[in-house]
């Protein structure tokens, strides 16, 4: 009896010791795995994210990745400073309206070298809005208020002389919510991205009012290159997980060399089938959108300072702020390899 007794404790112990071995394997799983909101995951201007994931470029570097997507960057934003991921894929441009409020986040790899934004005027109202001079009293889509698409808007909207109390911005999110909005006649003008801008001419819509999808588009709207699309992390995530961060910017490098040495058919040839609801729409948008990309997930050298330009003009958290635009991003990581 005693040694029965015996052998059912020991039973006891081996289980105990193999359940709590166990649990500690999967918190070092879940330790490992590295979670990336992307704003918008089946926009062109986010594509490279789930390309690297297509490509098997993540696993290649080791990676235990996932995608989530959360239509409106600034939501990403809230999500990484929760803590509840560990990378956003989205604007450029949040890194630095977080400095100034004492948030030290960083672009690792910067995707796109401008923004692939385009200011889309439904047709409805296309006879009395001819610039954005003319959006007084005009109701304008955005992704989400705060969000880059509302930066964007404001700026140019300022450059025209009109004031943000002059109209009225509307968040409508992006894809088919966006076009809703136009179909619906909820916003007379918004600012979306490829494939939606596509979708839109197709269909007769809404047509082109500023395309910043090309560096010479972009250009003549901000006054120079505009780095947008960008892998940004939190500053002290990166100084203390450096090998993943090489890894990723790695990742999404190699990426970006891929998309500049192949088709727009080659391209869309990796992506799910579910982006592509209309395949010759999609790729012909993707053609559109190729010289967004930056070639080697570098940043532009005279992005930042633009993209602050552009902040200060209108942002108060920015204005007459000093922003350490170095601590903003760093292409360290990338070239680590």
């Amino acid at each position: 009896m005693r040694a029965t007794r015996h052998t059912f404790r020991q039973i006891a112990l081996a289980a105990s010791i193999f359940a709590a071995i166990a649990s500690q394997h999967a918190m070092a799983d879940d330790a490992s795995k590295i979670t990336i909101m992307v704003g918008g995951i089946t926009k062109l201007i986010y594509l490279p994210a789930r390309l690297t994931e297509e490509l098997g470029y993540f696993k290649d570097e080791g990676l235990d990745v996932e995608l989530l997507s959360q239509p409106a960057g600034v939501d990403a934003e809230n999500e990484l400073l929760a803590g509840a991921v560990q990378g956003v894929v989205g604007f450029y441009d949040h890194t630095i309206d977080l400095q100034t409020k004492g948030k030290e986040v960083k672009a690792i790899a910067v995707l796109g070298q401008v923004p692939g934004e385009v200011e889309m005027v439904s047709t409805k109202a296309a006879d009395t809005i001819h610039s954005m001079g003319d959006v007084k009293g005009k109701t304008l889509g955005v992704t989400g208020l705060g969000s880059s698409t509302s930066f964007l808007t404001q700026y140019l909207a300022g450059q025209h002389g009109v004031q943000t109390s002059d109209y009225t911005m509307l968040p409508v999110g992006a894809d088919a919510t966006f076009i809703a909005a136009i179909k619906q006649g909820r916003i007379d003008a918004g600012m979306t991205t490829e494939p939606t801008v596509s979708a839109l001419e197709k269909t007769g819509e809404a047509k082109v009012l500023v395309d910043m999808r090309t560096v010479d588009g972009t250009k003549a709207a901000l006054g120079g290159t505009y780095p947008a699309a960008s892998l940004y992390v939190q500053a002290a995530w990166a100084d203390s997980h450096k090998a993943e961060a090489a890894k990723l910017a790695h990742a999404f490098a190699r990426t970006m060399q891929f998309i500049h040495t192949h088709s727009a058919d080659e391209i869309a040839a990796k992506m799910p089938a579910d982006y592509q609801k209309d395949k010759t729409l999609y790729v012909s948008a993707l053609k559109a959108s190729l010289p967004m990309y930056t070639p080697d997930g570098k940043m532009p050298a005279d992005g930042p300072a633009t993209v602050l330009k552009v902040l200060s003009a209108f942002n108060p958290s920015v204005k007459g702020k000093h922003v350490d635009l170095a601590k903003t991003y760093t292409n360290d990581f990338v070239s680590a390899k």
